[in-house]
């Protein structure tokens, strides 16, 4: 069977350090830091005071008050950023065969703050379980590519995957493997988030996961730097429409890039923990490159899943060296979580958006927040630290892992 190249025609996103495509790459061209002290809820008793919160998003500049109170907020930034990406693409809906148009989304946990307040609200009650009837409706990962759907007619394939931190990267490689086996000639697909709640700061200082670098929050994201003491939660989404080739050239489609090819693989180690040496992040990697046909030596550029946690930093940079071996000096390497903070399940969508824009600017965004050596990474890496630098990127790579031991890869490539 002769598989369907598949290209990106459209981008949107909803970020910490930029609320569209364009403030999301003018943010991480100059190095923009997302994290700040929380402003959603008292934080006097946590013990981490901050996150990469949106900045200047209102609902309301999107939605009416109706319909923004049926949402949640990870629902809301999907329709926000799918809504800028079919808009990106220029697709005429009076055109498409909406039967052959997908969603397939991720979202690692779907309504966050909806059960939170809902449970909340019932604790502090007289026993009565007076539940808000949009509850389950809002809380369900999937109503974020249901809504989608509806809004637009879409009436293809309509689900969401669920990977922790590699939901939308999971997302993005289903998408790819529908178009180029012929179900789909479009799919919607990214992922959204919206943990930056009681229960997600809490859950995850539980973890110890988070920072706790509250004297100085717009550093605290500082991905393969000796001083790192874990990564800084964020919000927002991400948004790709992916398109079968042929489909996309015949309407004269902007075509950003080619999806090359999407690796997975497990850890099968640890819940929480990556293998010290990389083992299921060496094979993602080495599935990803053998799915889309290329050699190592043609990777110029590594979107790293980089969180700033002291294990899995190393963890990723030793798999890198192993996969790529002498070449792994003559990539540059970065991590855009240093700016946006860790988008749990609408990382992989947010960053392969990265990946996309540096190889259509020939420019490689910075790791910034690097002030110490980490004598455990190799120093003839080229890490891309504190400085945007500029090369010509023809491929690019974006690493996704999440807890539970999913990896994820995914490779981009320009149209030729």
């Amino acid at each position: 069977m002769q598989l369907k190249r598949v290209v990106v025609t459209g981008l949107g996103a909803l970020t910490p350090i930029g609320n569209t495509k364009d403030e999301y790459w003018e943010g991480l061209r100059t190095g923009k830091s997302g994290s700040a002290p929380i402003t959603y809820f008292d934080t006097e008793k946590f013990k981490t005071k901050f996150a990469c919160e949106l900045k200047g998003y209102n609902p309301n500049d999107f939605f009416d008050r109706k319909e923004a109170r049926k949402l949640d907020k990870f629902a809301q930034y999907a329709m926000v950023s799918s809504n800028e990406a079919i808009a990106d693409s220029g697709l005429d809906m009076d055109k498409v065969d909406k039967f052959r148009v997908g969603v397939i989304w991720g979202a690692g946990i779907g309504g966050l703050e909806t059960f939170q307040n809902e449970v909340i609200g019932y604790a502090q009650g007289d026993g009565t379980p007076r539940f808000n009837p949009f509850f389950i409706p809002k809380m369900i990962a999937d109503i974020a590519p249901g809504n989608i759907s509806i809004n637009h007619g879409f009436m293809g394939p309509n689900y969401t995957t669920v990977s922790a931190c590699a939901s939308s990267a999971n997302a993005l490689i289903d998408a790819l493997n529908y178009i180029r086996m012929g179900y789909c000639d479009v799919v919607v697909t990214g992922g959204s988030e919206a943990a930056v709640t009681i229960a997600g700061m809490g859950g995850f200082n539980a973890m110890h996961a988070l920072s706790t670098r509250n004297e100085s929050p717009e550093t605290a994201s500082r991905p393969f730097d000796a001083t790192r003491d874990g990564f800084v939660l964020g919000e927002g989404a991400g948004a790709l429409i992916l398109e079968e080739y042929e489909h996309a050239k015949a309407r004269g489609a902007k075509i950003y890039a080619e999806v090359a090819g999407g690796g997975l693989s497990s850890d099968a180690y640890h819940m929480t923990a990556p293998h010290p040496d990389g083992i299921g992040v060496v094979r993602v990697m080495e599935n990803c490159l053998k799915d889309a046909g290329l050699n190592p030596e043609d990777v110029d550029a590594i979107n790293t899943h980089g969180t700033s946690t002291p294990l899995g930093d190393v963890a990723e940079l030793k798999a890198i060296s192993k996969v790529f071996g002498e070449h792994a000096t003559r990539i540059n390497i970065n991590s855009t979580k240093s700016m946006t903070g860790h988008l749990l399940g609408a990382a992989g969508a947010i960053e392969a958006i990265a990946s996309i824009l540096a190889m259509e600017n020939n420019l490689v965004p910075p790791t910034i927040n690097h002030t110490t050596v980490d004598e455990n990474i190799d120093p003839k890496l080229n890490l891309t630290l504190n400085k945007a630098q500029k090369r010509e990127v023809n491929v690019a790579m974006s690493n996704t892992f999440g807890f539970g031991g999913h990896n994820a890869c995914v490779v981009f490539r320009k149209i030729s």
